[in-house]
């Protein structure tokens, strides 16, 4: 991460970032790079401004406040390469609150996009024709291979407006810039969408995004802020091992089952089902009982920050006698609770209102006579039993909605909050999104929506309390609902600003400034006004282990699109935050297909397991037994040669994502043809043809070893060792040469590629790392090579436990591990294995010695 006082002020000279731009608009209206044309037939009322004209943008004086000082490099970076950026304009004769602009034709060009599907979620899109495009896209990136380059088109916030590009007849694009609010009007646009060019793509959405950064002022970079310290950490997720139901008796037995099979979970989040909240036809200030059917609680509201009564009624140690303490029966769980949902169902079915139902499995842990509370009770007592057990539990995060809880605060409930249950009402760009139950629940109860003069006190009134209990930090969820209600409350980017800068207020005075992860959040209002603080956000759609609409084989077609989401929308999603892939299950039909992508999807690795059902031997390839992982040291992206294909139903095209670890690069190669976004009909479903067996290709070339300037250097390898993880082969290839692979579907292969290095005129070394783990090169910490009284050595550092690979020419003459010398296997070869053992946590000092 950048110094903090390694900064400048953002009022720079415009005139230093005046260049000649590569793009223009033509007098016969074409919109150019190098004379290639990208849009055809711009109207006039369209502009094209070169470089940063209009550079400080200020929204307000709290822009100045809080983001007017850039880090060094950021400054320098987007003044060197102004000339490949463009801002697009326009103007219309009547000021409107929403404005469907033409911007030209986009013809014969390939082009990858990201496009929201759902309210909160985006996926990719790719086509060749402006027609081709999807409602809701935030990012276009065009292929323009007669000058070997790229254009990132990226719409942009201007004011009180943002915007989004739709898809137009006869392949135009089309630009929607909206408010929001009828009450909010413009005719007049001078930077509401950006251009960005380059030779390398993802150095061009990175260099655009910064360039955006300088522009607008409102967020930071990815690379400035404090990652959460779960970044590199095993965890565990309440959300599908009990849903609403959770309650403290479970939450202690999931953290038990997998502490004492040496999987000590490092963070816990406590899932929705903690908060206090309630239906308007309910009374005020009582836990609704009425949390059986799907959905129930998106028609609920908060009424008090304290957690509801199942936590309340916990007392502190009750958990801690091995005598005493409640047992909990998974299976019973389940069964009962399927029972109270199909009870209230008939109930409902039949036209009773009382629906309230309580197994025994899942009522509230009661007092008991003569037991006195030894440090009271409640969710705090809870954490501190739970902290106290299992010391390596670090970090409890909690579960709460954007506006508090999904229907919002419930008005005349929590002193100092006043609270307005508000009319949803969809943009009409989200029309076309898919059918979603949670849209259709908070439409039809509204919101409780905090005035957005008090959204900093919400925050800090919940935040603070949470944090004195011993919360660590918070996953806030239904973040994409504030455009339903921004009516009356000056549009949908002044609404939102009001109530991010409070979120990230609070975030950095009771929870470090880094302890939250963002969800349901993924279109550009959220990442251009959100993102100060805010440094980790789900990467898309949630897990779904099964397909809620009934198609028996989506609990594996499914898995692919979750793929699919994180890995695309990782390509701008990852310029603001890190992403995070979200939770599996270690017991699922497809769970090593997800174990295989979070291993090297550079973010955290958490598990929804039910208690007591997990698959040990996957985890043993993920975690280590202090509960920490293998983390590379970028986030996963796709290959160049997957960008402008589909990889869900075209086919032919296999998934590949790549890393980076400190000293070897990793390419993962995944099946997930089988389903995706159908257009006619609003929706994912399956395309069964393409569920099959598919054949592709890898090499080292794949790795884009430039993304990090550390290891910039391996591109230069003459040869490279490659482990192929599932099929056990370590083979040697040329730079570009080519392993043919084919998969079958829901199939996969992680391969560690190291850069060979040459020791001497005989010998040659390429460490590969762990073999027992997914992410093999992400064990290596440091790697030195030296040369003294003839032998030359490798001097490695290792993180974690297990058999270590590498490739060597020679037969070594002596390994010694620790200060220890060990056994080893060589083949002739160059196939070297020796053991690692467990130290606790530190490192493991290798020494490989070659005559």
């Amino acid at each position: 991460m950048a110094s903090a006082n390694n900064i400048v002020s953002g009022k720079i000279s415009t005139k230093s970032m005046n260049s000649a731009s590569r793009f223009s608009l033509s007098p016969n209206r074409n919109i150019s790079i190098d004379n290639i044309t990208l849009l055809s037939q711009v109207p006039h009322n369209v502009t094209l401004s070169p470089n940063f004209t209009n550079f400080p943008t200020t929204i307000d004086s709290d822009h100045n406040k809080h983001c007017n000082n850039i880090p060094t490099h950021i400054l320098k970076s987007v003044s060197s390469k102004s000339e490949n950026g463009a801002f697009l304009g326009l103007s219309v004769n009547q000021p409107s609150d929403r404005i469907l602009n033409p911007v030209g034709r986009l013809l014969d060009r390939k082009f990858l996009s990201i496009f929201r599907f759902k309210t909160w979620w985006s996926t990719m899109w790719v086509g060749s024709n402006g027609s081709d495009l999807q409602m809701e896209t935030q990012l276009i990136l065009l292929k323009v291979p007669e000058i070997n380059s790229y254009v990132a088109i990226i719409p942009l916030i201007e004011g009180d407006f943002r915007s989004a590009i739709h898809p137009g007849s006869d392949g135009q694009v089309i630009l929607c810039v909206e408010s929001g609010s009828t009450k909010v009007k413009s005719k007049t646009f001078s930077s509401c969408a950006y251009f960005h060019a380059g030779t390398n793509p993802f150095d061009v959405i990175r260099d655009a995004f910064a360039a955006i950064r300088v522009h607008l002022g409102t967020f930071r970079l990815l690379e400035e802020k404090k990652l959460p310290r779960i970044v590199d950490k095993f965890g565990w997720c309440s959300w599908d091992a009990f849903y609403l139901s959770v309650e403290p008796i479970g939450l202690w037995h999931g953290v038990k089952s997998l502490a004492e099979n040496g999987f000590p979970p490092r963070f816990l989040i406590i899932d929705d089902g903690w908060q206090s909240i309630n239906m308007d036809h309910e009374s005020p200030f009582q836990d609704s009982k009425d949390l059986t059917t799907l959905g129930s609680q998106m028609l609920c509201r908060l009424y008090r920050f304290q957690e509801n009564d199942k936590f309340v009624n916990y007392k502190a140690g009750v958990m801690s006698s091995p005598d005493h303490a409640p047992k909990f029966d998974q299976e019973k769980h389940d069964k009962m609770f399927q029972e109270m949902v199909a009870l209230a169902e008939k109930k409902k079915r039949d036209g009773n209102c009382d629906i309230s139902y309580s197994p025994k499995t899942i009522e509230y842990l009661k007092e008991e006579e003569g037991v006195e509370r030894s440090r009271g009770g409640g969710l705090g007592a809870l954490v501190g039993d739970l902290k106290e057990k299992f010391p390596k539990l670090d970090d409890v995060y909690v579960w709460h909605a954007l506006c508090g809880a999904w229907g919002g605060v419930r008005p005349g409930t929590i002193d100092g909050l006043d609270a307005k249950v508000t009319r949803a009402k969809l943009a009409t760009g989200l029309e076309k999104t898919m059918d979603d139950l949670a849209v259709d629940m908070i439409v039809q109860g509204g919101i409780g929506l905090v005035e957005p003069n008090q959204a900093a006190d919400l925050y800090e009134s919940m935040h603070s309390y949470l944090a004195d209990v011993g919360v660590t930090g918070v996953k806030v969820d239904v973040i994409h609902t504030l455009e339903y209600v921004s009516e009356d409350h000056g549009g949908r980017v002044r609404l939102a600003k009001a109530y991010y800068d409070g979120l990230n207020k609070s975030l950095e005075k009771n929870f470090g400034g880094s302890g939250l992860i963002a969800s349901m959040e993924q279109c550009n209002d959220f990442f251009f006004l959100a993102t100060k603080h805010i440094s980790m956000a789900r990467a898309g759609d949630d897990f779904w282990f099964e397909d809620p609409n009934g198609d028996p084989m989506g609990a594996y077609w499914l898995q692919g699109v979750h793929m699919i989401h994180c890995s695309y929308n990782s390509l701008w999603q990852g310029q603001f935050v890190q992403p995070d892939w979200d939770m599996f299950q270690s017991d699922h039909l497809c769970a090593e297909f997800h174990a295989g992508s979070r291993a090297i999807c550079g973010g955290p690795v958490y598990v929804s397991d039910k208690v007591g059902r997990h698959n040990f031997n996957l985890l043993r390839k993920l975690v280590l037994p202090d509960g920490t992982i293998l983390q590379c040291q970028h986030y996963a992206l796709p290959t160049r040669d997957c960008l402008f294909e589909n990889p869900l139903f075209d086919g032919k095209t296999l998934l590949k994502i790549w890393n980076l670890n400190k000293f070897v690069g990793v390419i993962g190669a995944f099946n997930c043809q089988g389903a995706g976004w159908y257009p006619e009909e609003h929706k994912c479903k399956a395309y069964p043809q393409c569920y099959k067996s598919m054949s592709g290709v890898v090499s080292a070339d794949d790795v884009e070893w430039e993304q990090k300037d550390s290891t910039a250097i391996y591109r230069n390898a003459e040869q490279y060792a490659i482990f192929l993880h599932k099929s056990d082969n370590l083979v040697l290839k040329k730079p570009k040469e080519k392993i043919n692979i084919t998969l079958q579907p829901s199939s996969f292969e992680i391969y560690t590629i190291s850069p060979v290095h040459r020791l001497n005129e005989r010998a040659k070394f390429a460490p590969i790392g762990l073999e027992n783990m997914f992410n093999s090169g992400g064990a290596i910490e440091s790697l030195e090579y030296g040369s003294k009284m003839g032998l030359d050595s490798m001097k490695i550092e290792v993180k974690g436990t297990g058999k270590f690979l590498a490739y060597s020419s020679e037969k070594p003459k002596e390994i010694a591990v620790n200060g220890d010398k060990v056994d080893f296997e060589w083949s002739t070869n160059g196939i070297l294995r020796f053991h690692v053992p467990w130290i606790g946590g530190d490192l493991s000092n290798v020494l490989i010695s070659i005559n």
